[in-house]
Parts: C-alpha cells; structure tokens; sequence
C-alpha cells in the first residue's frame, strides 16, 4: 500500500501544474509504472487538451511493455465524450491490466462509470489511495459538482487596527472621475503581487459596488502573468460610470443588477438578481450557470460580510497591514479556523478555512 501512496503522491504533484488552466476540467496527474519503474506520466493539458492518462501513455516509449504496467491516477478516468473522448477507452486499448485510482469523480456523466468499464474490461481496479488529499487538490471541483457552487474564497486587507477603509463609502450622487478613484493601500507591494498570482488561479473575482466606484479596479493580474480572472461586479441600478476599467470589456465581465437597460456583448454580460432577497444565493446560481467553478470576493466589506453571514465561503485570506487609520469602515467579522501564517515583510497574512464545510 505505501508505494501506491507514493505514486499517487506523484500523481498529485503533477496535477499541480494544471492550477488556472484546466477549468472546468479538474487538475488530474497520471503516472505509468512497469517493473518498478516510472516509464510514463502527465497531467492535465489546459482545457480542451488531453487528459493526465493520454499524456501518461502517450509519453510511454516502448508501448508493449503498457500490458504488464500499473497505471495510477489522482481521479477516475472519465468515460463519455466531451471535448475528448474517453480515457477509460485508451485503458482497455492498450490493455492495462492494473489501475490505481486516488477518489471517485463527482461529475454525474463519470461518476463510477468509468471504473465500471475498466472492470468489464478485465482491468484490476484499486481505489481510494490517498483520497482525501485527492479531493482537496480539487476542491473547486468537487464543489462545484457536489454543493451546486462555486468555491468561495474571502480576500481582504485590514489595518492594524481592524479598518478595511479609512472613510465611509462616497456619496452615490457624487461620483468620483475616473481618474480620481483609486485603491488606498493598506498592504505593501509584495503581497499585493502575490494577490495578482491568486487570481491567475482562480475563475472569477467579484467586487461590489462601492468598491468599484471608489477604487475604479481593473482586477486582472498585471502584476503576474497568466489567465485573466472573469469580472464579477455587483451593482443594483447600474451606477458604475461606463467609463470605468471594469466596462472597457477587456476581459469578460458579469454585471449582477436589478435593471433591464445594460447592453450587453460578449466579454459584458448583464444578469438580473433579486436584491431584495438571499443575495448570496442567487450569485452562486449564476455562477454556477456559468460554470464558474472558483470566485475570489475581494470586497467591500458589505459584499464579503454577505457571504459571511450566509456561511457560502470555504476559506478567507487575510492580510494585516502595517498601518493604521484610527476610524473607517469596519473589516468583516468572520469564525473560521486559522490554517496557515505568515509574514510579508511589514505585513501578515492569514488564511481562515470555514469550519462547517
């Protein structure tokens, strides 16, 4: 058992590189093993490419030797047809007669099909080596499948003395020039770039709409490289000036709103919500329409005190700057179990996981 861990363990470090490009497909590592010796692996191309078990056997040289391999893998090979077809097919080709499997697939179209298949086929089917850190290494996928939502991470920055803001929210009827409206700082350049490298990761960011009208953010990750994150904005009766980064339809964005008047594109969508009813859960119904599989709630305090009070959060990352503003807008209270600490020079970080998920 322990050297099926430690393939898996394997499996699961390649998967890695598939963080921010797999989406909607799930981070999978595969690794092929004959005679005690690694002679294949892979991980999940970026969407639309092929699985972890195609890379794996494709990088096998010698492809005789793929019928008296083992193949371990961190999930269950799929085993429908979608943007390609099924491993489980590739399997049963090449006549692999072992598979080590790290959880079950929670898609409805997997699911257990694909193990099913590698049995009728003759294959020996292990399953459930390391299954919890196979989860959590697809976490928003499995969220996403099995809660019906996106994975919910909280990202705030807070003073030394609990402020998110030094000033209440600006009078709607004055809005600031677009030029005029910009971030206060609470943390240092270092940790604002390792923010940039999180939404790389991530799907989507969502912003309300105080913090759009008074930051006028581009929230892209110009500060890093990689994908764009999808734009969230909350904003009721359309207030945002048009002017603003987040209307420029660089990057796509999703407008939730009351009104009817948006015009809309194909990187500017406008969906309706009820803001006089659980607002959180009608933002994850869309996103969840839009298969949206992980969302960063950058804020304002308002917006992220929303989800907190409606328990729709996995995890808050929290940093602490090194200043302070003596009055301002209160920074969210949460309860959550603190799993990770550290320094960022003069700043700190914190990183909450919610104890009821």
């Amino acid at each position: 058992m322990k050297i099926h861990e430690n393939y898996i363990k394997r499996c699961i470090e390649l998967a890695k590189s598939g963080l921010g490009t797999t989406s909607p497909n799930p981070m999978v590592g595969s690794v092929i093993v004959y005679n005690g010796t690694i002679i294949g692996e892979g991980y999940t191309s970026s969407y639309g490419g092929n699985h972890a078990e195609v890379n794996a056997i494709n990088s096998v040289i010698d492809k005789k030797l793929l019928k008296k391999a083992t193949l371990y893998v961190g999930l269950e090979p799929c085993d429908h047809f979608g943007k390609t077809p099924p491993c489980s097919d590739l399997i049963v080709k090449y006549q692999i007669p072992k598979v080590i499997i790290g959880c079950i697939d929670p898609f409805d179209k997997v699911a257990g099909k694909g193990i099913e298949k590698l049995k009728k086929y003759g294959c020996e089917v292990e399953v459930g080596v390391l299954e919890d850190e196979c989860v959590e290494l697809n976490k928003r996928f499995f969220t996403y499948h099995v809660k019906k939502r996106p994975y919910i991470i909280l990202k705030w920055a807070e003073t030394k003395d609990g402020f998110i803001s030094p000033h209440l929210s600006r009078d709607f009827g004055t809005l600031p020039k677009r030029e005029q409206a910009k971030p206060i700082w609470i943390t240092n350049q270092y940790s604002r770039q390792l923010v940039h490298k999180w939404r790389s990761k991530e799907r989507a960011i969502l912003v309300g709409t105080n913090t759009a009208i008074n930051d006028n953010p581009k929230l892209d990750v110009r500060n890093w490289y990689g994908k764009n994150p999808i734009r969230i904005v909350l904003d009721k009766s359309l207030r945002t000036p048009k002017s603003y980064h987040l209307f420029d339809k660089r990057i796509k964005t999703i407008v939730l709103t009351e009104k009817k008047d948006g015009v809309a594109d194909e990187n500017l969508i406008f969906e309706q919500i009820d803001f006089s009813k659980d607002i959180a859960t009608q933002i994850c119904e869309v996103l969840y329409r839009h298969t949206i599989q992980s969302v960063i709630i950058e804020g304002g305090s308002q917006t992220l005190q929303t989800f907190i009070d409606a328990d729709f959060w996995d995890e808050a990352r929290v940093f602490i700057g090194d200043v302070t503003f003596n009055k301002g807008v209160n920074a969210p209270v949460i309860d959550g179990e603190e799993v990770y600490s550290q320094t960022i020079q003069s700043d700190i970080l914190k990183i909450l996981k919610n104890k009821n998920c």
